[in-house]
């Protein structure tokens, strides 16, 4: 990451029209500052300045625009950092917000110490694109889901209640128990509802010919772990791309965020939530497939059984802690299978201990 031969150190400010840019030498107290439109053209126009990008580390905050500029500039032959927002707003949070000053701090940031910007590595437009998929299909669950709450609530205000049913069969199922009055209001959403119902059984079968036919070999192995599909398994795979990212398989779960926070100082050291860093499309997802592993068709095995210790504590946090707990270590065992192609094995830790004691 370092380059002792970098003479200008760019902290751009990212904003949806313009962004905000702050340039630095090595011995520049002040920096020098520029308003830049932003688009394409715009920042070629600006970075020709640099006649020698080898010698440019330019450093910009995680966000919408990120992924096309640092894929732009890296191709010029910049040193681009994209570093983790997240963590930046912990280190710069002041009660007056200023573009030109977050400029001018991660100008500062990366000629001072690059690894302050906890830098990340943004995955391969490829993925980007695939993933959006995905994204799209998660839109349209959570659209019809807030639909059908539309129709259960104005049928309960009216006195009156719609019977239990999936989401899928709902427009069909619960037409005839809505009072004629509240047609007028409830019968868009339900035609919508069956739309949507469509596109996502649509989007259900291009993401199941992705994972056979594009990303087969990389979804094969974690499929093998009863409540994973097509849907985890491509999520899982597109958001993590290389399990080289992680030397080891437990780092997974801190990068998604499933990991306890800490607030330790002399004695005391509290117990507090996760942290909900990284994907939260990704963890939700894993947290729905500890749910049906936990759940009544869930199969027993070494997960689900680690998750019921921790559910036998008894309480409802009791058990919100075992899905949570589940998932990550479904994350972890996820990595360990699509980095080394191995055979599932439900009870692997009680078959090892068993061939131990037999030889």
């Amino acid at each position: 990451m370092s380059n002792d031969s970098t003479e200008f150190f760019v902290g751009i400010d990212l904003g949806d029209a313009e962004d905000k840019v702050a340039i630095l030498d090595r011995d520049s107290k002040e920096p020098e500052t520029d308003v830049v439109e932003n688009t394409i053209s715009a920042m070629n126009e600006f970075f020709d300045r640099f006649e020698e990008p080898d010698k440019v580390r330019v450093a910009v905050e995680t966000g919408t625009h990120s992924p096309w500029l640092s894929e732009l500039l890296r191709e010029r032959g910049f040193e681009v950092l994209v570093g983790n927002a997240r963590k930046l707003r912990l280190i710069w949070k002041q009660d007056i917000k200023d573009d030109f000053r977050d400029a001018r701090m991660l100008a500062r940031i990366c000629r001072f110490d690059p690894n302050l910007l906890y830098p990340i590595e943004h995955r391969s437009r490829g993925a980007q694109m695939d993933l959006a998929v995905l994204k799209a299909r998660d839109l349209l669950v959570r659209s019809r889901t807030s639909m059908i709450q539309f129709v259960r609530s104005v049928v309960k205000s009216a006195g009156e209640r719609l019977p239990s049913c999936s989401a899928r069969a709902f427009s069909r199922a619960v037409v005839e128990y809505i009072p004629k009055d509240l047609l007028p209001a409830t019968v868009p959403c339900l035609n919508m509802i069956e739309e949507i119902n469509q596109e996502i059984r649509r989007l259900d079968k291009q993401i199941e010919t992705m994972c056979s036919e594009i990303y087969a070999e990389e979804t094969a192995p974690l499929r093998q772990i009863t409540g994973v599909g097509a849907l985890t398994s491509l999520a899982f795979v597109l958001t993590l791309e290389e399990p080289s990212r992680f030397a080891k398989s437990r780092d997974v779960g801190a990068f998604l965020g499933l990991t306890p926070k800490r607030d330790q100082s002399g004695q005391s050291d509290k117990p507090l939530s996760i942290t909900k860093a990284g994907n939260a499309y990704l963890r939700r997802l894993l947290v729905g497939a500890a749910n049906y592993i936990l759940g009544p068709f869930g199969p027993d095995c070494e997960l689900r059984r680690y998750g019921e210790r921790i559910a036998s504590r008894g309480g409802t946090v009791s058990k919100r802690k075992a899905k949570v707990a589940v998932a990550r270590k479904l994350a972890v065992l996820m990595h360990h299978l699509w980095k080394d192609h191995e055979t599932y094995d439900p009870f692997y830790h009680a078959n090892a201990r068993k061939l131990r004691n037999a030889a």
